[in-house]
């Protein structure tokens, strides 16, 4: 069984962004794993597994624009079923 179902992962287009801030909001705010928030002070990736990836969303829009976003679920992938 998969403890966190969903794989969340989107572009962040914003200005002074701080990786090291975003990583410390994730790990103090949301529950999940596989956190990967990784750029500049102008994009950032994420990537990190949750069951409310409507919370990282949320977050995400806070700190700029956001893109690319994927959200797959992986309990379905598991299943062979498309996510």
């Amino acid at each position: 069984m998969i403890e966190f179902r969903y794989d969340v992962q989107l572009l962040i287009e914003g200005q002074d962004l701080n990786e090291e801030q975003i990583n410390d909001y994730f790990i103090e705010n949301l529950k999940g794993d596989c956190l990967l928030a990784v750029g500049d002070d102008e994009l950032i990736k994420i990537h990190f597994h949750t069951n409310e990836p409507w919370d990282v969303l949320k977050y995400c829009s806070t700190l700029g624009e956001i893109h690319d976003i994927v959200v797959e679920d992986m309990d379905r992938q598991s299943r062979g079923l498309q996510g």
